[in-house]
């Protein structure tokens, strides 16, 4: 039986009891606003995953960059429970312990003085488009505040952010859009000293420049240091933010604790998601102290920093010191690197490159490949490996931090695999 034809028939919780329902009545009930592909997972385990028809894959997703420990890690278990077991949420109308021990852990290790707690990358990049607007009119007198963004970025699906996404694609339909944004190219500091200079030209108006240390949905593209290096001076020198968008780069997956470290600059503000919580939902935006300028009222989060989140979030951030998993980071994204590199000679006229970070890697398909990157995504599925695309030419690899040796051989070997059937 094929995997398309395990995936249609019935889908049951053993676990719970619940009665059985097919992909139909799930649309049927779900907004379809995911492209899904044909498996239901039910349970995992370190870096692997199971369906509801028992089979195993090796998870190289992870949530999106997410599940920083993998499944069902013994710290977060023992954090979740005994957590649950104390207390789960209250106001933040009040102090929170757990809250105050996770932004000191984040502060100690970052360039940050500062953290505001929120639910997702894309609250936590909305809190840093609003300091920076009211530092724009605060602190420097602006009136009609610009962030400028890069093109092929990707900040979030709120109005705020989609509009910060240098993608048309993700703004389709959804106008009108937030004003007060402006694109250019991405590693390109010409475009960048232009684009201020016009912006610029009768009054100041260029608030911050919010980038991603890494393009992740733009394709994994990695920054380049000495565009970077000039960014910081540009803003140095006028008094421009810089805001940093490590909600996928961020919490080890470079290599480095945050994205930024690669790129030898520090920000003025930056945010933290999807790997923070290791799967439990929290956000982060972190700034240093001159440009703290929020007040009491200016901005909230009802579930933002609860003693739940924040206790699993703090469980994440110390065992990724603990065991020294930025080690493993960079171990393993080289072994990943190095193979798909040795792959990719196989397929000189379909593979343009293999390039990333610590374990954010992606492998980037020619305009003229025989397939796309969803085909391989899919091709992958059937060999029992996971894999996410990034855009319609990459294929992105982002396992668990914690993922072996062993793992990154046997995913090595099922891509091969994969590769072989699709090209043919």
């Amino acid at each position: 039986m094929t995997l398309v034809q395990n995936s249609l028939k019935a889908l049951t919780s053993p676990a719970t009891g619940t009665t059985p329902f097919s992909p139909q009545q799930f649309d049927a009930h779900v907004m379809t606003t995911y492209g899904r592909f044909p498996i239901a997972l039910e349970r995992g385990r370190g870096c692997r995953v199971w369906d509801t028809e028992g089979r195993e894959y090796l998870d190289f997703v992870a949530g999106i960059a997410t599940c920083t420990l993998g499944h069902a890690h013994p710290a977060m278990v023992e954090a979740v429970t005994q957590q649950m077991q104390t207390l789960h949420h209250v106001s933040n109308l009040y102090y929170v312990p757990e809250q105050g021990e996770l932004a000191r852990w984040l502060v100690q290790h970052s360039c940050a003085d500062r953290a505001f707690f929120c639910n997702s990358g894309a609250e936590a990049n909305e809190g840093a488009i609003k300091l920076a607007r009211k530092y724009a009119h605060t602190q420097r007198g602006i009136q009609t505040p610009v962030i400028i963004t890069a093109q092929a970025s990707f900040h979030g699906r709120t109005l705020a952010t989609i509009t910060a996404t240098g993608q048309p694609k993700y703004q389709k339909n959804f106008d009108p859009l937030m004003p007060g944004f402006f694109y250019v190219p991405y590693n390109d500091i010409a475009a960048l000293r232009d684009a201020i200079a016009t912006l610029d030209a009768d009054q100041p108006q260029v608030a911050a420049i919010m980038m991603e240390a890494l393009q992740g949905e733009g394709g994994v593209r990695p920054g380049d240091v000495d565009y970077f290096k000039q960014v910081r001076q540009i803003c140095d020198e006028k008094g421009i933010l810089l805001i940093l968008d490590e909600v996928q780069v961020g919490m080890g997956r470079s290599g480095q604790i945050w994205g930024y470290e690669n790129l030898g600059i520090e920000p003025d503000i930056f945010t933290s998601a999807k790997g923070l919580g290791g799967g439990i939902p929290i956000g982060a935006m972190l700034c240093k102290s001159h440009c703290d300028v929020f007040q009491p009222g200016d901005h909230a989060s009802t579930f933002g920093g609860n003693p739940f989140a924040c206790k699993v979030a703090l469980t994440v951030c110390q065992t990724l010191e603990k065991d020294d998993l930025l080690k493993n980071v960079r171990l393993r994204g080289e072994q990943l690197r190095l193979g798909l590199q040795e792959i990719a000679k196989c397929y000189p006229t379909a593979i343009e490159q293999v390039r990333g970070w610590g374990l954010i890697n992606g492998l980037v398909l020619s305009e003229t490949a025989p397939m796309t990157s969803v085909d391989v995504v899919k091709a992958a599925m059937q060999e029992g490996l996971l894999l996410v695309p990034a855009g319609p030419q990459v294929v992105r690899f982002v396992p668990p931090l914690i993922v072996s040796a062993d793992e990154v051989q046997i995913a090595l070997a099922k891509f091969e695999k994969a590769l072989a059937s699709v090209a043919a």
